[in-house]
Parts: structure tokens; sequence; C-alpha cells
């Protein structure tokens, strides 16, 4: 399979949008939960103080957060937008806790 006939049916948007699909569904749950930490990560750097002190607030917002990112990727129309928005923040948020700890 080529990569362009990869990409072709990954760009196919569905015909019905009463089934979610297992590809979206293990996409939004493991990508959500990848955006959620790797965000809860970039939030202990951005808060001021010390790393134990400013922990709470990203663990408590961490559910929140997971839930939104899973129902955001869940619905998007495609497969492809689906990877796309999987690895598009996680990568983000990956590039930025790597220049925040090595400023630190």
């Amino acid at each position: 399979m080529s990569f362009y006939s990869l990409y072709k049916e990954l760009s196919i948007p569905e015909k019905s949008g009463k089934k979610i699909g297992v590809f979206r569904t293990l996409c939004a749950v493991l990508g959500g939960l990848s955006v959620a930490y790797l965000g809860m990560t970039l939030c202990i750097y951005i808060i001021p103080g010390k790393p134990g002190e400013s922990i709470i607030v990203p663990i408590l917002l961490n559910t929140l957060v997971w839930a939104l990112a899973a129902l955001w990727i869940s619905l998007s129309p495609t497969k492809l937008s689906a990877l796309k928005r999987v690895f598009v923040p996680t990568f983000i948020f990956a590039i930025l806790i790597a220049i925040l700890y090595n400023l630190g």
C-alpha cells in the first residue's frame, strides 16, 4: 500500500455520523490521555513555585482536560483529522516541555 492510497483512505469522511468506530475511539482515548498528561506537565513548568506545590492544579484539571481532548478527537470527521488532532498537540507540548526543561 502506497502512502498516497493510505492518505486517500484516511481522508474519506464517514458516511454516517452515528458510529464513532474503533479507530477514532482508540485515538480519542489514547490521544486524549497523552495530550492531557503533556499539558499537565507543561502546566507544572509554567506555574511559578516548586513543582511539589504547583502540582495540585494540574492534577485536578487532568481529568477534565482528558475528557475534553477525547471528545474533541472523537468528533473529527475523518480518520486523518483524528490522527492530526492527536499528533499535532502532542508534538507541540513535547517541544515546549523540552524547551522549558532545558531552560530550567
